[in-house]
């Protein structure tokens, strides 16, 4: 049986202890390293790749989704599965944009988490139960009945961060591209929802008719000041 070889990018030494003695005695799975941050697990991945990664999402500098996104441009073969306490929508839609596999919770029990990387590794997409059912909702939210999308009393700002949200933009990356503070680009999401009578990035994303993480064709016209 072939040994998967797995890298690990976690911040928090107790976890990455716990997590590292969980796959050093585990049948057919080999840690090969751990790093603290992006930038280290990056270069460890340029220079030993592997077969499976688990990514924390909140780490400083580069956190877990922005360097996920590298790295799939770095490691195509190589499968990530986030491994974090977030469980909203807009971190799992805005991770699996990115190019996660799979997405588990850190309260994962120790089977189940050996169960995903040897799932991930077979060519699955490993959830936890309650990702699994979130992203079950979703979809089913972004069927929307007829009727007014909501999308003629968006700003053209709102459309600017609407467009952006749809190609799988981080927060931080939608504030760099309009130049503006983290703390406006959450408010015009937060009046995108209101207007549009949506409560995730996906169902918002669905009211243009396209998958979210995907470029739009066009931007949506602009109504007039």
């Amino acid at each position: 049986m072939a040994v998967i070889r797995v890298g690990m990018l976690e911040d928090d030494p107790e976890i990455r202890d716990i997590l590292a003695g969980w796959l050093g005695s585990a049948e057919g799975i080999m840690l090969l390293w751990q790093k603290p941050n992006g930038e280290a697990a990056l270069k460890s991945l340029g220079e030993t790749p592997v077969d499976v990664m688990l990514v924390d999402i909140n780490l400083p500098v580069m956190n877990g989704i922005e360097f996920v996104r590298r790295a799939k441009m770095m490691a195509p073969r190589t499968q990530f599965t986030m491994l974090t306490v977030y469980d909203d929508t807009d971190h799992i839609f805005t991770a699996l944009t990115a190019g996660a596999t799979g997405y588990m919770l850190k309260r994962t029990p120790r089977k189940e988490l050996l169960a995903a990387i040897r799932n991930v590794h077979a060519g699955a997409s490993p959830m936890s139960g309650h990702i699994a059912r979130k992203v079950v909702e979703q979809f089913r939210g972004a069927v929307l009945p007829p009727g007014p999308s909501g999308l003629e009393e968006l700003s053209p700002r709102e459309n600017e961060v609407l467009a952006l949200l749809a190609q799988g933009l981080l927060y931080k990356e939608i504030s760099s591209r309009m130049g503006v503070s983290v703390f406006t680009v959450n408010n015009f999401i937060r009046r995108i929802y209101e207007k549009l009578h949506v409560n995730s990035r996906a169902q918002a994303v669905a009211k243009l008719g396209q998958p979210a993480g995907l470029p739009p064709t066009s931007r949506p016209s602009a109504p007039a000041l």
